[in-house]
Parts: structure tokens; sequence; C-alpha cells
């Protein structure tokens, strides 16, 4: 395979993966882990440089949970 094609298919694999988060979808690779979007509750944080405590808004982030194949490798 050329480099280019190997890029392009890897490209399109890590953009479907993104879309589906966007979308809320998670993601199952068997035997490797899961791609999931999470939300984070609001909460209070601090600056540190004034130790002022600040309202830190909920969010969604992506993480992945590794699958039991993944993880005995990894061992």
């Amino acid at each position: 395979y050329k480099q280019t094609e190997v890029k392009n298919t890897v490209q399109l694999v890590l953009d479907t993966i993104t879309d589906a988060l966007l979308e809320g979808k998670s993601i199952e690779l068997r035997n490797f882990g899961v791609f999931k979007v999470k939300v984070r509750k609001p909460r209070q944080g601090r600056n540190p440089r004034t130790g002022e405590t600040v309202p830190v808004p909920s969010r969604k982030v992506a993480v992945f949970k590794p699958g039991l194949e993944l993880k005995e490798r990894l061992k």
C-alpha cells in the first residue's frame, strides 16, 4: 500500500469516530475498547493565583475505556 492510501484510510476512520462522538453515540472496537462522550457535572473551581472560587460549567469530554483483551496484553 502507498503511504498516502494508509494515511487517508486512518484519517477516515478517525473522522468517523469523531463524527459519531459529536452525535452522542459510542463506538466499540471489539477487543480494543470503547470511545464515548461523558458529561462532566458543573462544579466549583479555584483560581490558583488568587484563591478565589469560580464556577466551572458542565461540559462534554471524550473518554476511552480499554477492552479486556487490550488490558490483558498491556499487563
